[in-house]
């Protein structure tokens, strides 16, 4: 073999040797170091660091006869210990892991109680999820973390805002304009542009001109009210995403003239927080997430409010888990589709797919015209629109 045959061959073996090394850290990182876990792997330095976090949540330990045993990690019982922690894991983890562990530790350990904590709150990062966790503590939150909460929730919801409003205007704006067309508009409300695309056909080369036989224009209220929308949004425990989006998704629709938006909530009560609409961090706190459901009665409070029928959209957004009377809720929603409203039912306003709901409720609805079905937060302005040009809803696969 030659000189260099042989140094090729080294260097193959090299690489093999380091790609098995790489295998065995992982799988070490993966199983957590227990004699069973069979690698042989020690870890030293950053590794060891990581691992080290990875085991104060995932980590534990067991008994003698092999059973699970109690954890042997944790993050403890004080807040700064946790902080710490939440710093570490974003020294080692990119962002979207991060969060992930966030919620992981917030249900494995029992961390609720300690995000009542300031210094707790300000280590965080914040996402929707989070933001969850906070409003449903909120009644039980200190003075002292109140205002600390306060900016966790605000910093998420103007990353939402920034997100979504500029789509959603857009979108809604055109929804609006082709749902307010007339067919024999007045001269000064003739929109010129589509005539002349509706009218293409009818040019005359002759002439060079175009005869627009049909019109195309806008009444001359087109600044007023066009559409009425009500939010009816359940906020069990369950739905606390979707409260959250669907807070921000309200203050925008809020925004819009053309549009008049009402915002209500309920369990087994019903809030009415449309006068808080202009800051969705107060609708939020304004929420109480956790409660039971009774669909009957919020849809009773808003068929009460409804003034236009034919101009009102209303969306439910609820996991169709009724506490009150079904027949009479099934009836409420018949009643307002054969009024000429038009009827929205999302079993969730989130990234996360349809959560558990009740199939026979969601079954209902669609027998009255009304399919129920999951819908995230970029997908939400299409749906609107389609309602309010009363076109079939723009249903996503599942």
């Amino acid at each position: 073999m030659t000189i260099e045959a042989t140094a090729e061959r080294a260097n193959a073996d090299e690489v093999a040797a380091g790609a098995a090394d790489e295998r065995l850290r992982r799988w070490r990182l993966v199983l957590g170091g227990e004699d069973a876990d069979g690698t042989g792997c020690a870890l030293t330095g950053r590794d060891a660091a990581m691992d080290r976090t990875l085991s104060a949540l995932y980590g534990g330990g067991r008994e003698r006869d092999g059973r699970p045993g109690r954890r042997s990690a944790g993050l403890g019982a004080s807040a700064p210990s946790v902080a710490r922690w939440l710093g570490d894991i974003r020294t080692y983890f990119p962002g979207s892991v991060v969060q992930v562990m966030q919620r992981d530790a917030i249900d494995r350990l029992g961390l609720s109680a300690l995000l009542l904590e300031p210094e707790m709150l300000e280590a965080v990062e914040a996402d929707v999820h989070l933001v969850g966790t906070l409003l449903s503590l909120n009644r039980a939150m200190p003075e002292t973390s109140r205002e600390t909460a306060r900016a966790v929730v605000r910093k998420v919801v103007g990353e939402l805002e920034r997100k979504l409003a500029s789509r959603t205007r857009s979108t809604l704006a055109g929804a609006l304009d082709r749902s307010a067309r007339v067919r024999r508009p007045r001269h000064r409300d003739i929109d010129w542009d589509r005539t002349i695309r509706a009218n293409l056909r009818n040019y005359l080369p002759e002439h060079r001109t175009v005869v627009p036989e049909r019109l195309v224009g806008h009444g001359r209220a087109s600044q007023a009210v066009r559409k009425d929308v009500v939010l009816c949004i359940d906020q069990s425990g369950s739905m606390a995403a979707s409260v959250v989006y669907a807070s921000v998704f309200g203050a925008v629709l809020a925004s819009m003239r053309s549009l008049s938006t009402r915002l209500v909530v309920f369990d087994t009560s019903v809030v009415d927080l449309t006068d808080q609409l202009d800051d969705p961090v107060d609708v939020l706190f304004g929420t109480r997430l956790g409660g039971g459901t009774d669909i009957n009665r919020a849809l009773a409070y808003c068929q009460s409010r409804i003034t236009r029928p034919a101009e009102t959209v209303v969306v439910l957004i609820s996991d169709l888990y009724e506490g009150g009377i079904r027949d009479e809720m099934l009836k409420r929603v018949a009643a307002m589709k054969s009024a000429g409203t038009q009827f929205v039912a999302l079993l969730a306003l989130s990234d996360e797919g349809a959560p558990a709901y009740d199939r026979e409720h969601a079954a209902a609805l669609a027998a009255l015209g009304a399919p129920a079905f999951a819908c995230t937060p970029d997908h939400f302005p299409e749906v609107m629109a389609a309602a309010i040009e009363k076109r079939p809803l723009p249903i996503p696969a599942e």
